[in-house]
């Protein structure tokens, strides 16, 4: 699954250039943003241009709550959300920036590790939104040139009716002949992060349990979406790589998902950021600050993790930082390291077959929401 010019000067009021509004004055001496979301607003508003956003994700209705609050609380700055897989989309930002054609204002993706690539080679922005003090360490560049928005997390879950008594006691027990023909999954050689949860399934549990795991039939598709809608409309029992939204901000019991205690899982912050070319600069400082509120990270409940240290989670969770299984700070190694993901993508290719079928969001071509 798959939510982000020049730096912030350090001016004093002395320094401070004629016309520069006090607001606008307030926010660059601290370093953090000191503006209001309304004073943002306004500034925005001033700037004209609306906003464009490159999310990553697997279907388009997946940010679409986002639009729609940013819609109804932002009504003067129109937003453009385009969503794609963030392996497309950030091959596209590339591919923009190099022939000077450039779309997006704020990038938000699950492919970590090009965001210290794009600091090193100067393409974002470096920013500190208000609350940035409050972003947990391993959320964000000290430097303000990206921040993660939310923290999501990928395991499996299976229908609760239909497993009747006996549920799966660990990933382990997906491999019993019993589950043949019922379980869904992602294609770990398709995404890095479902990749990165067989990885870790893999090396607690062997190859021999691989291969016998891949003698259930299991039903490979593209979007990390697809196991878990697998599930929800009774095709199959059980969903490997795959988010519940609903199952942690409220227990379904339709659908388990299941957060291990023995068993690794995985998660990640989506990583976020203000691109140095971005033409919607006060848009997209807007944008940040309200996605790290304290209301928007509450907010984030209803689909995985708040950032924030002083955001609690959904009633019955630890922050996620606090779950040595999730392996937070090995996904970003491992996303840092493109050989060994390379490594690990063919031989789960020889296990699971090539990827087929189209890309859940469709093709979208080299400038998707382009207006020019």
């Amino acid at each position: 699954m798959q939510v982000a010019g020049a730096a912030l000067a350090t001016l004093g009021l002395a320094g401070a250039p004629s016309g520069t509004s006090f607001a606008a004055q307030r926010s660059t001496s601290g370093g953090e943003e000191a503006r209001s979301l309304d004073e943002l607003y306004a500034a925005a508003r001033t700037e004209g241009g609306g906003l464009t956003i490159y999310g990553g994700g697997d279907f388009k209705e997946m940010l679409a709550p986002i639009e729609q609050a940013w819609a109804q609380r932002f009504p003067g700055v129109a937003m453009t959300m385009i969503v794609d897989y963030s392996k497309f989309h950030d091959a596209r930002v590339d591919n923009q920036l190099a022939t000077d054609t450039l779309v997006p204002d704020v990038v938000h993706f699950q492919t970590l590790h090009d965001f210290p690539r794009w600091k090193q080679e100067g393409k974002l922005l470096p920013y500190k939104p208000a609350g940035f003090d409050k972003v947990h360490d391993t959320f964000k560049d000290p430097d303000g040139a990206w921040t993660a928005v939310a923290a999501y997390a990928f395991s499996y879950l299976y229908d609760t009716a239909a497993v009747g008594g006996a549920p799966p006691r660990s990933v382990q027990d997906l491999a019993d002949p019993k589950w043949k023909g019922k379980i869904a999954s992602s294609y770990p050689n398709d995404d890095d992060a479902t990749l990165y949860l067989y990885k870790l399934y893999v090396e607690k549990y062997g190859r021999q349990w691989l291969s016998r795991l891949m003698d259930q039939g299991i039903q490979f598709q593209r979007g990390t979406n697809n196991p878990g809608d697998a599930v929800r409309t009774q095709q199959k029992t059980l969903a490997i790589g795959t988010a519940s939204v609903s199952a942690l901000a409220s227990p379904s019991t339709e659908v388990t998902w299941v957060l291990p205690t023995d068993d690794p899982f995985m998660a990640w912050g989506q990583r976020a950021a203000i691109l140095a070319k971005a033409r919607h600069t006060a848009a997209a400082k807007l944008y940040l600050n309200w996605l790290l509120s304290t209301e928007m990270q509450a907010a984030s409940n209803d689909f995985g993790w708040p950032v924030r240290t002083d955001v609690p989670p959904a009633p019955g969770l630890k922050p996620i930082w606090e779950y040595d299984n999730a392996h937070l700070e090995g996904f970003a190694a491992f996303m840092a390291d493109r050989a060994e993901v390379e490594r690990w993508r063919q031989t789960l290719t020889l296990y699971v077959g090539e990827v087929h079928g189209a890309p859940s969001p469709t093709w979208l071509g080299l400038h998707p929401g382009a207006h020019y």
